[in-house]
């Protein structure tokens, strides 16, 4: 298949948009967070619409307004997430949707115009050209590597001759619970503390971006003064820290390596970029699981992510969209999750 490199500029960078992809693993015991996507499953699918390696990286991008612009050669480009996406060109604006793989020809603008739920999008492009630290391409702007993209970059691509393609059935996040199992300091708090954690809902608030989200709950009540503040030891992301206040912060993907409070639960991986996904005012209920059980939905989580990929299909050549294909994707009337727990 012929190769030819592209160039994309970023018109408008939206809130925060930035280079994500599988993260820096392995280095979290000299103190470098891993980064990367908030949600690798996203990432996986985006990267397979344009036939990338699934942790390749992707623009990760919170609450709409990216604007990508071919400027010469030919862009792939897929977008993960539920968003009102479109097409400016000399055809004049194309609605398209989310969770296919799309060709934009030289002076073709993508643009996310809104985010219809959650925060997140994550925006694949086929043969994206970016450079690694530490073996990654992730940014990670308190450390000053790499920094958000900002309107007038530009960005190279390897463009592949190949077709375009549809997933079927995209994950849409539902409303059950967020696993979590006992955290290490479990123990500072109150007897009945996890039963609150579990018990009620909890609220996201504004104070969330990619290192960690402030709940909004009843207080979760530690056992005396001394135990609301512990040794600095090591956090992941999904660790719940709970300050004096008593509202917990659950970490996410650009989370410092080391804390201070202590930490009552850990969110499970299979419910972690759920969790990342939420916005500001949207509720969510916690439950609490064992182990076992947690590992288990690790596994039952990589088998339904590699149901949906192998799902991936093929439109027509021509580039048009398949609309029975649309129809038979859940689309339309009530689409089902290929995350959502069983439990």
């Amino acid at each position: 298949m012929s190769e030819t490199l592209s160039a994309i500029e970023i018109r408008s960078a939206g809130a925060y948009a930035s280079i994500q992809d599988g993260g820096r693993r392995g280095l979290r015991r000299v103190g470098v967070p891993w980064s990367g996507v908030l949600d690798a499953a996203w990432m996986s699918i985006a990267n397979a619409l344009v036939g990338n390696p699934a942790t390749a990286p992707v623009i990760e991008h919170f609450d709409g307004g990216l604007v990508l612009k071919a400027l010469h050669g030919r862009v792939r480009v897929a977008v993960a997430g539920q968003a009102d996406i479109d097409i400016t060109g000399e055809q004049g604006v194309q609605r398209v949707v989310c969770w296919r793989s799309i060709c934009l020809t030289s002076g073709e603008s993508l643009r996310i115009r809104a985010l219809r739920a959650g925060r997140l999008v994550l925006v694949a492009i086929g043969g994206l050209q970016a450079t690694e630290t530490l073996g990654s391409a992730s940014t990670y702007a308190r450390a000053g590597i790499g920094k958000p993209l900002t309107a007038g970059e530009r960005l190279s691509a390897r463009f592949t001759e190949a077709a375009d393609f549809l997933l079927p059935e995209p994950p849409v996040g539902g409303g059950a619970p967020i696993r979590v199992v006992a955290g290490p300091q479990a123990g500072h708090f109150v007897d009945d503390a996890l039963a609150t954690l579990c018990g009620v809902p909890f609220s996201v608030t504004d104070q969330a971006d990619r290192m960690g989200v402030r709940l909004q709950g009843p207080p979760l009540e530690h056992r005396s003064d001394a135990h609301k503040d512990i040794i600095s030891d090591a956090t992941v992301p999904g660790s719940m820290q709970v300050p004096g206040s008593g509202q917990p912060i659950v970490l996410l993907a650009d989370a410092q390596t080391v804390g201070g409070y202590p930490k009552i639960a850990t969110v499970i991986s299979a419910d972690l970029g759920r969790l990342a996904n939420r916005r500001a005012g949207e509720t969510l209920r916690f439950q609490l699981v064992d182990v076992d059980a947690a590992e288990r939905a690790a596994r039952s989580h990589a088998e339904q992510l590699a149901q949906l990929v192998a799902s991936i299909r093929r439109l027509p050549g021509d580039g048009s969209v398949d609309l029975q294909a649309l129809y038979n994707s859940g689309l339309i009337s009530g689409p089902i999750s290929g995350f959502e727990s069983e439990e």
